[in-house]
């Protein structure tokens, strides 16, 4: 029997590359990746189907994309492990963050902080523009000493293993997808992290209240918006609350949920048409 062709489907990056993955996540599903813009779906079946699964999974997040966007190419079976790994490329974030593929090399600074991060299914490896974001903006953030972290839709556990490697105390990342916390464990393992970093499939509303000195959260904007009450139960008067995942019209909808609920705006940035936001008590 002739094996199912395997596709490469490229679509630029209107959603978040993780939430499109768990949409589309099934037997012909290889994997997905995104850089510059550019959403990259591996497939192994028929092109139709492929083509009405992106169109629901993009209807269930509320996105489109123009059928002239959408580009598809076959790929030989036994190459495209090759072809995802020849894409990825060692990645520098802030000053002196690095994260790299286990089979690159990448030059750093004396006080660089790396990371080793190899592309798995579903899931990114901090190339989006809100990661990059929020990692610059706990590398400005200076020492991190004694501050406890809680990171909201963890995903790889990147913001989480930064925020430990700048000197943050404790870090607690939890995401629904128990799949997308499996292999964030697998990162903390070859990373060297250990009982000061703990990963959890679970809601935010499962939490006990504790307070946490920094919050981060790199979701999109109906999620954050239901959950906005919870954040208030995990802060104290010094706690500094990171959001990001969101695009530049989710501002203002954002900052009056988050400021009823008892924070401040304090700064904002953006990039590439996506913004993160700094809330303080």
């Amino acid at each position: 029997m002739r094996p199912s062709p395997t596709l490469e489907m490229k679509i630029p990056a209107c959603v978040d590359g993780a939430e499109l993955s768990g949409c589309l996540a099934c037997q012909e599903f290889l994997g997905l990746w995104e850089q510059d813009g550019v959403l990259t779906i591996y497939w192994q079946g028929s092109e139709v189907i492929l083509r009405q699964a992106l169109q629901e999974a993009l209807a269930q997040l509320k996105a489109t994309v123009p059928h002239t966007a959408i580009q598809v190419q076959r790929v030989k079976h036994q190459d495209w492990n090759a072809q995802w790994a020849a894409s990825v490329r060692p990645l520098r974030l802030g000053r002196r963050i690095g994260i790299r593929p286990s089979w690159a090399t990448m030059e750093m600074p004396d006080d660089g902080i790396e990371l080793v991060i190899d592309p798995k299914q579903a899931f990114g490896t901090g190339h989006h523009a809100t990661t990059h974001l929020l990692v610059e903006w706990l590398e400005d953030l200076g020492a991190l000493t004694g501050c406890r972290v809680l990171d909201v839709g963890t995903g790889s556990g990147i913001l989480s293993m930064v925020a430990l490697r700048l000197g943050a105390l404790s870090a607690l990342g939890i995401d629904v997808d128990a799949v997308a916390i499996d292999c964030a464990k697998d990162y903390a393992v070859v990373n060297g992290f250990a009982k000061e970093l703990v990963l959890r499939t679970c809601r935010i509303d499962e939490l006990a209240d504790e307070s946490y000195e920094i919050i981060v959260a790199n979701i999109d904007r109906k999620s954050l918006l239901a959950i906005a009450p919870e954040f208030s139960r995990m802060r104290s008067s010094a706690t500094q609350l990171f959001l990001s995942g969101l695009l530049e019209d989710d501002e203002s909808e954002i900052v009056d949920r988050f400021t009823s609920q008892g924070w401040t705006l304090q700064a904002i940035r953006k990039r590439e048409g996506w913004i993160a936001l700094q809330f303080r008590v």
